[in-house]
């Protein structure tokens, strides 16, 4: 597989020559090394690589929202002028900022696609969550800069790099929109010298050389027909030409030079850790009780697990099983909230019990100011989705139900004696957390993901006890 080289043209300064630079770049690259795949991308709405590039005629394949959706780069990129591959723009980019987990959708991505080549990026003047994504994809980037203002925000890319624990080497300063005619006294003769002397004085890396401000190219981009043209093809006399195919050939020998990508990389962390939550889920698998806790029920097996409703560990993790619904659902009514008699499945309390045990936390734990079992008060308590306290209620913990000459064995006492007590009578500070699963889907909560929310949410429960002692 042939990961693309993924360079970001970043700076959360607008006005800086980002775009120029990305798009004229691309058509250099392809003129440096004519069978390189370049592909070009931008998450800013102004559509000038759709402008530039788009062939008269030719309908979109798709566009840069599916990069950011798990899609295949292969199937959106087209063929565009100059022999520059491209995908489309979309103006409502923004609107799926809630859907993305993380910094890491677009190298997820792109780390499956088989572009090859070099992808550059052109991002929106922003640290926004897109341009996260880039900057997490980057093997180099290049921030334009026009002064010292607009340098200043490179330390927030940095503090990116440092927040994501990759490395800073990537990041590259270049002087843009350099007024070339300036002259200074003293030892930084123009202000290129200036800046390039600021950036090392501040610990950033530069590319060789600038991009001087030039009346001829800026025109490029603006005439009646709304056209943009590139340097090289209308700019061949300025000194600018020669300062883009300087810049073109540094990030081809950067591409040559790169043994292994940031996308490589990402890919073998990816595998590693896919292996390693695998392992942890086989673990939690196989140390699952087998039964029901309430009724015995054999609920896994090698054949898998029977459905479910609740989900129960201790606060050690010494116990993890299963609880069907309806067996969790009658502890609760008969021995908290004081139903006595039999429970129809279609009550409105019952509903209401299950609705809301879908955003519920529930514990089972020693009473407060209780030592041990012989004082025989046990617990209950609903959390919250973040894990914070809705109520408590104590009830005398018996190990007989109904009359001395009718007894049936408590179901809460067995459960308790079973999950909960040291040697059989001693209740210390262990609670039993129980939380709604997916009744088709048990096994979902022992995932990486969402097993890791539940033991989250496990330690807010227990520091709230500690709190409470």
């Amino acid at each position: 597989m042939s990961r693309p080289y993924v360079v970001v043209i970043s700076s959360e300064k607008g006005g800086v020559g980002k775009t120029t630079l990305a798009t004229n770049l691309a058509i250099y690259l392809k003129a440096v090394q004519e069978d390189l795949p370049v592909t070009l991308c931008s998450f800013d709405n102004h559509f000038s690589v759709d402008r530039m590039f788009r062939i008269r005629g030719s309908k979109s394949r798709g566009d840069i929202r599916a990069l950011f959706r798990g899609g295949v780069p292969e199937e959106i990129v087209e063929i565009g002028e100059f022999g520059v591959q491209f995908i489309s723009s979309h103006s409502e980019l923004s609107h799926l900022r809630n859907e993305l987990t993380g910094t890491d959708c677009l190298a997820r991505s792109l780390a499956g696609s088989k572009l090859g080549g070099i992808l550059i990026i052109d991002t929106r003047p922003d640290l926004d969550i897109f341009t996260c994504n880039a900057l997490f994809a980057a093997d180099r980037v290049i921030v334009p800069i026009k002064d010292a203002p607009s340098m200043e925000n490179c330390k927030h890319l940095y503090a990116f790099f440092d927040q994501q624990q990759i490395s800073r080497a990537p990041v590259r300063i270049l002087p843009c929109l350099i007024d070339s005619r300036i002259h200074y006294e003293g030892p930084f003769r123009d202000p290129y010298q200036l800046l390039k002397a600021y950036a090392i004085n501040r610990g950033y890396r530069c590319m060789e050389g600038y991009i001087a401000k030039s009346p001829k190219v800026e025109s490029l981009n603006t005439n009646p027909e709304g056209k943009i043209y590139p340097i090289l093809t209308h700019g061949r006399g300025t000194e600018v030409h020669l300062q883009m195919s300087n810049i073109a050939r540094q990030v081809l020998l950067s591409h040559k030079d790169c043994e292994q990508g940031r996308l490589d990389v990402f890919a073998t962390e990816m595998q590693q850790s896919h292996m390693v939550r695998e392992e942890s889920f086989r673990e939690r698998s196989a140390s699952l009780h087998a039964n029901c806790l309430v009724c015995d029920r054999q609920l896994v097996s090698k054949q898998g697990i029977e459905p479910a409703g609740f989900y129960a560990e201790t606060t050690s993790g010494s116990l993890r099983a299963f609880i069907e619904e309806s067996c969790f659902t009658e502890l609760v009514f008969r021995n908290f909230y004081g139903h006595t008699g039999p429970l129809n499945a279609d009550e409105p309390m019952i509903d209401l019990f299950r609705e809301a045990a879908q955003h519920t936390y529930f514990a089972l734990r020693r009473a407060p100011h209780t030592k041990n079992f012989y004082q025989q008060q046990i617990a209950f308590y609903r959390f919250d989705e973040e894990g914070l306290e809705i109520s408590r209620k104590i009830v005398e913990l018996k190990e007989f139900d109904k009359g001395l000459f009718n007894r049936g064995r408590s179901v809460l006492f067995d459960l308790v004696t079973a999950a909960l007590c040291t040697d059989g009578q001693y209740l210390g500070d262990e609670a039993l957390i129980i939380h709604k699963v997916s009744s088709d889907f048990p096994e979902e909560i022992l995932y990486e993901e969402r097993y890791r929310k539940f033991k989250d949410i496990t330690k807010r429960i227990v520091g709230q006890f500690i709190e409470n002692v």
